[in-house]
């Protein structure tokens, strides 16, 4: 039996476990699957612990910081009409 190496990430200021080979949405979708398909929708995006945006198939380190933001605004209906 092969034993999984996990690395230790932080989402959102939780420690997550998460095998080496994750990436970011990988670790936001341990933590939270809904926030993660919120990500996957373009409804929120992923940022490091220094706000800078990420990939979501950004592949991570042991001790990476990520942040996965939602947006509480709703996408605006345009008018066609005049």
């Amino acid at each position: 039996m092969t034993d999984t190496i996990l690395l230790t990430v932080f989402v959102n200021e939780r420690p997550v476990r998460v095998p080496v080979s994750s990436d970011a949405l990988g670790a936001v979708r341990a933590l939270d699957p809904a926030l993660a398909a919120a990500v996957t929708a373009g409804r929120g995006y992923l940022t490091d612990g220094r706000g800078i945006r990420l990939e979501p198939g950004t592949p991570l380190t042991a001790g990476a910081i990520l942040r996965a933001i939602v947006s509480a605004r709703q996408p605006q209906m345009h008018d066609d009409h005049p």
